[in-house]
């Protein structure tokens, strides 16, 4: 988890992105990031160096995304409270979750890992197949973590009152 705050600082995130963030727009937009950038890198055959203009376009957006949307009338999508439950999990110093919420979140936050392997080897080889299944599998492990963040969210509101206030 210790990877997880210096993004969160390097995004700035501070409560009004992270109530902006909870836009299911904002929290779904984000997922065509990674494929976008890999067909960007494999398309640098074709269009050489202007491959950088779609990655830094990317790197932008995923800047300004948490921002991007105005606050959800409602939280209860479960888009929002996966969104809600990472903002818990990255709290965890301050309030502590339960250890198997804990181990599952630590073990899916790093799963998607070793299937950069293969997603950068794709790439670096022009080899489509290996670079989508790579893309593929990191946004299936994604997707399985941020399940996690709805179930750690719907518990952890349950018992502490800040985050009961989150939703509406």
């Amino acid at each position: 988890m210790s990877w997880a705050r210096p993004i969160e600082r390097a995004l700035r995130m501070d409560q009004r992105s992270w109530e902006r963030h909870a836009n299911p727009w904002s929290a779904w937009t984000r997922v065509p990031i990674l494929p976008l950038g890999v067909l960007a890198l494999l398309g640098r055959e074709w269009i050489g160096l202007w491959c950088l203009l779609p990655l830094a376009l990317l790197a932008a957006w995923t800047w300004w995304n948490p921002r991007a949307f105005a606050p959800p009338r409602s939280t209860r999508s479960w888009a929002s409270r996966a969104v809600m439950g990472e903002r818990v999990w990255l709290r965890q110093g301050a309030v502590p979750i339960p250890a198997h919420h804990r181990w599952w979140a630590n073990f899916l936050s790093l799963l998607p890992a070793p299937f950069l392997l293969p997603l950068a080897w794709g790439i670096v080889t022009l080899d489509w197949t290996l670079a989508l299944a790579g893309t593929a599998l990191t946004l299936g492990a994604k997707m399985w973590f941020l399940d996690r963040m709805v179930w750690l969210f719907d518990d952890m509101a349950r018992s502490h009152p800040e985050y009961a206030g989150w939703l509406r």
